[in-house]
C-alpha cells in the first residue's frame, strides 16, 4: 500500500481528471478547487479534462506518454443520472478510462469527488483500487501525498478511504473552515469554453446541509454540518470569472438560504462591490422562510432564477419524505417571487414511501393552482447508501422481493447502480397517470423516456445544446423556458 517513494524536496507533478462527458458541460468546480489547493501545498497539477474529448482513450494514452506523474485525482461527480426514465450508468465507463490508465502508468489513481463520497469503499472496490478520499479534498488530498512521500501513517488523513485483501480502512472526514482555504483562482480549467458551451459557470458559498431529507445524498457526502464561506471571497471568485468574461453563475449550495444571515450577507457583498447589474445568477433555495426581504436583495444582487426543491405538493407526503415545511410555505415563497419578480420553479420528487393516486393528484393540482414559472418532475426516488430510505427499504426485506424497487436489483445490494422507489401503490400505469395530471399543461417539465429533449434532464439534451450555442445563458430549466415562451 505505498504510493511512489520520494523526497520532499521534489513534491512531483498530479494530475486530476474529469471523465464527465454530459452534455450540456457542467463546469468541474471542484477540480478547480482542488488544484489551486495543490498548487498552494507545492505541487506541480496537471488538470486532464476529458469533457470536450472526441477520442478519450487517445487523449489519455498521450497525456501520459508526455507526462510523470506520482498520483492521479479521478474525480466522480455523479455515479448516474439520478432518473428512473433513463438510468444511465457512468461507473462502467469511468472503470475502463482507469484500466486505461493503469496500463501508461505505475503512478497511483486516488478516487474522489460528490458521487464517490456517497459510496466510497462499494467504489473502490468496483474499480478494483486502494485509495479514495470521501468528502473535501483541498486538504485531505495534499495530506495524502504528503505522508505517502515520507511514510505511510495513513491514519492521519482525514476522509482517506484504504481497501486492502478483505475489507477496508475508512477515516472519518474532517471538515475545514472553508476560510482556511484561500480564494480560488479558477484558472485550472477552461471556465470560459464551458461557459459558452454550457451557459454558465459554478461556484460554491457553502457546503454541507442540515436537513434531513429521506432520500438525500448531500449530507452524507458533504456532511450535515455547514461550512460557510466569506462573503468577500466569494466576490472576489465572482470578479475572477467576469474579468474572463463570464457573467451567468449558479450557486451550487445545497440550499442558498440556509442560514438565511449568510444568503444576505453574500447578497450585500455583491452589491456593495457594484456587480448586482453586470453578473446574473441562479442557485437551489429552500422554500420555507424565503423572506420579501431576502427576496429583494436577491434580485437587487442579480439574481435570475431560484429553483425551489419542493418535492411535493401533499403535506403529508412532505412529512414522509423528511420535510419540514408545508404547502402553504410554498404559496407563501411563491408570493414572495412574483412580487419581485424573481423567475422560480418548483421542483418535484414524485413516488416515495406512501405516494399513492391520490397524493400524486393532489400535488399536481396544486402546482397548477399555485402556478410557479416551471415545474419539474421527477418520478421515481434514487436510493442511495447510508440514507434514511435506503434504512427503511432494507428493513422490508430482501431487494429482489421489494415491489416497490424499480432499476438494478440483481447483485446491487451496495445500491451502486441505479435503483430507485415508486411506490406500488401508484399502479403499473404511473407514468400515463402523471401525463393525464399535468393535461399538456406546459408549465411541466416531465422526464420521460420517450423524449429526453422535452425534459430538463440534461443528459444529452440536443434542445439546450443548441440554444446555448445560439447564445442562451443561465440555468438549464430557465433557458427551456424562456424558449418556449419566446415562440
Amino acid at each position: 500500500m505505498s504510493l511512489l517513494s520520494r523526497s520532499l524536496t521534489d513534491r512531483g507533478k498530479v494530475v486530476l481528471i474529469n471523465p464527465n462527458q454530459m452534455k450540456p458541460p457542467v463546469s468541474p468546480i471542484a477540480l478547480d478547487y482542488l488544484a489551486h489547493a495543490l498548487k498552494e501545498s507545492k505541487y506541480e497539477v496537471d488538470v486532464l479534462d476529458l469533457c470536450f474529448s472526441t477520442e478519450i482513450y487517445k487523449d489519455i494514452g498521450e497525456y501520459f506518454a508526455h507526462n510523470e506523474v506520482i498520483a492521479i485525482g479521478f474525480s466522480i461527480r455523479n455515479t448516474d443520472d439520478v432518473y428512473l426514465a433513463s438510468q444511465d450508468f457512468f461507473l462502467p465507463k469511468y472503470k475502463d478510462m482507469v484500466n486505461l490508465i493503469g496500463m501508461h502508468t505505475d503512478a497511483p489513481v486516488i478516487l474522489g469527488g460528490a458521487g464517490f463520497s456517497v459510496m466510497p469503499e462499494a467504489i473502490l472496490d468496483y474499480f478494483n483500487l486502494d485509495f479514495g478520499i470521501w468528502g473535501e479534498g483541498e486538504l485531505a488530498f495534499p495530506v495524502l501525498l504528503n505522508h505517502t512521500i515520507t511514510d505511510q501513517n495513513y491514519r492521519n488523513v482525514p476522509g482517506l478511504v484504504l481497501r486492502f485483501p478483505g475489507g477496508h480502512f475508512s477515516n472519518s472526514p474532517k471538515y475545514y473552515d472553508l476560510n482556511r482555504i484561500t480564494t480560488p483562482t479558477r484558472q485550472y480549467i477552461d471556465n470560459k469554453r464551458y461557459f459558452n458551451e454550457g451557459g454558465m459557470v459554478g461556484i460554491e458559498t457553502k457546503r454541507g446541509c442540515p436537513k434531513n431529507c429521506i432520500y438525500c445524498a448531500d449530507p452524507v457526502g458533504k456532511g450535515k454540518k455547514q461550512r460557510l464561506r466569506s462573503p468577500q471571497s466569494i466576490v472576489q471568485e465572482i470578479k475572477s470569472l467576469l474579468d474572463m468574461g463570464i457573467d451567468h453563475f449558479h450557486l451550487c449550495d445545497s440550499e442558498f438560504n440556509i442560514p438565511d444571515q449568510h444568503a444576505h450577507q453574500v447578497c450585500n457583498e455583491i452589491v456593495q462591490q457594484g456587480l448586482g447589474d453586470k453578473i446574473r445568477w441562479y442557485t437551489y433555495a429552500y422554500p420555507a422562510g424565503f423572506s420579501p426581504e431576502l427576496a429583494a436583495l436577491c434580485r437587487k444582487a442579480g439574481c435570475a432564477g431560484i429553483n425551489f426543491g419542493v418535492d411535493s405538493g401533499c403535506d403529508r407526503m412532505l412529512r414522509r419524505l423528511g420535510r419540514d415545511f408545508t404547502v402553504a410555505n410554498l404559496e407563501a415563497t411563491a408570493n414572495v417571487c412574483r412580487q419581485e419578480g424573481i423567475v422560480f420553479m418548483y421542483d418535484l420528487l414524485l413516488g416515495g414511501p406512501g405516494e399513492t393516486r391520490q397524493s400524486l393528484k393532489e400535488t399536481i393540482e396544486t402546482m397548477k393552482r399555485i402556478s410557479p414559472d416551471r415545474v419539474g418532475i421527477s418520478l421515481g426516488v434514487r436510493i442511495h447508501e447510508n440514507t434514511k430510505l435506503a434504512q427503511y427499504i432494507r428493513k422490508q426485506g430482501l431487494l429482489q422481493e421489494n415491489a416497490n424497487l424499480h432499476g438494478t436489483i440483481e447483485a446491487n445490494e451496495s445500491l451502486m447502480a441505479p435503483i430507485f422507489y415508486l411506490s406500488s401503490l401508484l399502479g403499473y400505469d404511473v407514468p400515463q397517470y402523471v401525463s393525464q395530471l399535468i393535461d399538456s399543461d406546459e408549465r411541466f417539465f416531465y422526464v420521460s423516456r420517450e423524449d429526453a429533449n422535452k425534459n430538463y434532464n440534461y443528459n444529452e439534451n440536443e434542445i439546450l445544446v443548441n440554444a446555448i450555442k445560439e447564445g442562451y445563458r443561465g440555468a438549464f430549466w430557465d433557458i427551456l423556458r424562456r424558449i418556449h415562451d419566446e415562440k
